[in-house]
């Protein structure tokens, strides 16, 4: 039993670690294979890794490679306007009214300017430069450089702006711009351009003024553009065409440029010249005398124009009321209207010569044939009088424009008719535009003739009702002068391109308005009104006359309607002449408006003698010869 228990033992033992062997082979088997499939599912792990990263290369390599690319560029470059150079507004001698030269304007980022200058700080503690010494000795240097321009509280109070980016100061000579960002490289600096106006006042109402109009989102902030004037009106011949650069910028700001990095993408295309009809000289003196006069007489502003009795040629055109594009505390909305062009007003006897003419033209009457003139005439339910009180007299036509009777041109209007009437003074250009080619130019007024009252024709032959500016004034005179052929006034001569070639501006149409003969005859009448003779052969404005020369010419006096009381004013009047120099061979005409005047005043009373005086000059400048003979003196009023 014992060797039999053994046997069994030794062999319950055996079976044992037989058993005990074939669970270590097991398990080992088994833990081999769970290793092998962690190998395996690493390799798909990282094949799968792999085509990803090879897919998104592929992608970033060759489908949007183009827009990262120029993602990165413009991190680095930024494409920036070239000013083109804006073309000058000269006179017709060449002498220049308007010019352009080169400046810089300086800019200074702040947040990199504070960054780079902390870290300096940081790193050389010992040299004591800081973001404050730094500025305090930037803005007494800028100071120093441009005295004229800005001071150092000035910079100091920019450099401390509590913004990332400022301008520092415009309009800096090229070469200081230069000085100062020698020593301070952080300094940045623009092309520009400033706009210069030599003569200051000087045909300021005509040119008007450009500027660096950055309000506009419509225009180059990198050009100078027109505000008001011809600067403004021919702002597309005068800007020209700005250029295209790329440069480099640091740490990808825009507001630092890199200097030497510019590249060219297309080049800047100046600006046309634009040569006027002006002669400066004529302008000073026509805007002197005029200033001088309004002051003189109290008046509240004035007009004038000096026109090429041929051509209509603007030699001269005032305004009692101007700026300085150079300062700008001038530039008041006020002061920028050119009221030459843009303000009509009721313009008084000078319009006279409408029915003078009409009257000459139809044969209705002679300068020598008479009428019987009363002191006053009723038209409809108004009642016209003469300036001065008198009864039935009898007049000759000369002597009815010469006296400048009311009753006597109503008298003559009503033979001639109120649609031939009408019919002339369209001709003459009054209700209608001339094309002077100024910015804001009013066509005046005149009542459409299905309108008319039976009491505007009362009004219209004397200059009320119906309104005009002073160059639609002269341009009826210029017909006159110009043996009835009327020609459109103008401004603008030519155009001078980049290239060098030079385009006249378009000629204007011209109108006959009446013969040669009729002219001449209206002209030769109108010298009366100089005429110094006794009474009552005196004419209105003896004042106007110029020893040597032949003058016609012709008053007016045309009441204002009262703000107050909207009615015609017994104190407020247009004072009014327009003439002819000289008579006998016109090369100019002259209007003057005067705008409420005190007519108490011998200056208020007349603008006969700043005709005298614009008449003198005119002689003087152009060496005009004088008149073969002197005006006869004519009858006037008939005893």
């Amino acid at each position: 039993m014992a060797a039999g228990g053994q046997r069994r033992a030794r062999a319950t033992g055996s079976a044992r670690r037989t058993y005990a062997a074939g669970t270590r082979r097991a398990v080992a088997k088994r833990g081999n294979g769970g290793q092998r499939s962690r190998y395996s599912a690493v390799r798909i792990l990282l094949v799968v890794i792999m085509v990803v990263a090879g897919a998104k290369l592929v992608q970033v390599q060759w489908f949007e490679a183009p827009a990262l690319s120029a993602a990165a560029e413009r991190q680095r470059t930024l494409t920036i306007d070239i000013p083109a150079e804006r073309g000058s507004i000269v006179d017709r001698n060449g002498a220049k009214l308007a010019f352009s030269v080169e400046t810089r304007t300086l800019s200074v980022n702040l947040r990199a300017l504070h960054k780079s200058m902390d870290e300096y700080a940081k790193e050389h503690p010992q040299k004591g430069r800081t973001f404050e010494t730094e500025v305090t000795a930037a803005a007494k240097l800028i100071a120093q450089k441009v005295p004229n321009l800005t001071t150092e509280q000035e910079q100091l109070k920019l450099l401390h702006k509590p913004q990332s980016f400022t301008y520092l100061v415009d309009d800096v000579e090229p070469s200081v711009a230069d000085d100062i960002v020698e020593q301070y490289p952080w300094i940045s600096v623009e092309n520009r351009a400033k706009r210069e106006y030599p003569g200051d006042t000087l045909g300021s109402n005509i040119v008007g003024l450009a500027n660096w109009r950055m309000d506009d989102p419509d225009v180059s902030k990198h050009n100078l553009h027109g505000v008001v004037g011809l600067e403004r009106s021919r702002d597309d011949a005068l800007a020209g065409t700005p250029g295209r650069e790329i440069v480099n910028t640091q740490n990808g700001n825009d507001n630092l440029y890199l200097p030497g990095t510019e590249h060219v993408l297309q080049a800047a295309v100046p600006g046309s010249d634009l040569e006027l009809t002006l002669d400066s000289d004529v302008q000073y003196e026509l805007q002197r005398q005029l200033s001088d006069y309004v002051a003189q007489s109290n008046a509240k502003g004035g007009q004038a124009v000096v026109m090429d009795a041929k051509t209509g040629e603007v030699y001269g055109l005032a305004d009692a009321k101007t700026f300085n594009p150079n300062d700008p505390s001038t530039l008041e909305n006020d002061l920028l209207n050119n009221r030459p062009v843009t303000t009509p007003y009721e313009p008084g006897s000078v319009n006279k010569v409408v029915t003078a003419t009409a009257a000459i033209d139809g044969g209705i009457a002679s300068p020598t044939s008479t009428l019987q003139v009363p002191g006053t005439i009723k038209i409809a339910d108004r009642t016209v009088h003469d300036a001065w009180t008198h009864g039935t007299q009898t007049f000759t036509t000369t002597g009815v424009f010469a006296k400048s009777s009311n009753v006597g041109t109503l008298e003559l209007a009503q033979k001639v008719g109120p649609d031939k009437y009408l019919e002339m003074l369209k001709k003459f250009g009054i209700g209608a535009r001339t094309g002077i080619g100024l910015p804001g130019e009013s066509s005046g007024y005149v009542p459409a003739r299905d309108q008319w009252s039976a009491s505007t024709f009362g009004n219209l032959p004397i200059g009320q009702g119906l309104s005009m500016t002073v160059v639609q004034m002269a341009g009826m005179y210029q017909a006159i002068a110009n043996d009835g052929l009327r020609v459109p006034p103008r401004i603008v001569k030519s155009e001078k391109k980049p290239d060098g070639s030079v385009v006249p501006e378009p000629a204007p149409k011209t109108e006959q308005v009446v013969s040669p003969q009729t002219a001449k005859t209206v002209r030769d009448m109108l010298r009366a009104v100089v005429q110094n003779a006794k009474s009552p052969n005196a004419g209105t404005a003896p004042s106007a006359a110029l020893e040597g020369y032949q003058i016609s010419g012709k008053t007016g006096t045309g009441q204002q309607i009262d703000p107050r009381t909207k009615a015609y004013s017994g104190s407020l009047a247009n004072i009014t002449f327009a003439g002819i120099l000289p008579a006998d061979n016109p090369r100019f005409v002259v209007g003057i408006r005067l705008d409420a005047p005190d007519t108490t005043l011998p200056a208020g009373h007349s603008a006969g003698p700043l005709f005298h005086s614009i008449a003198s000059y005119l002689a003087q400048r152009y060496q005009i010869p004088v008149s073969g003979a002197e005006s006869p003196v004519v009858p006037l009023v008939v005893s």
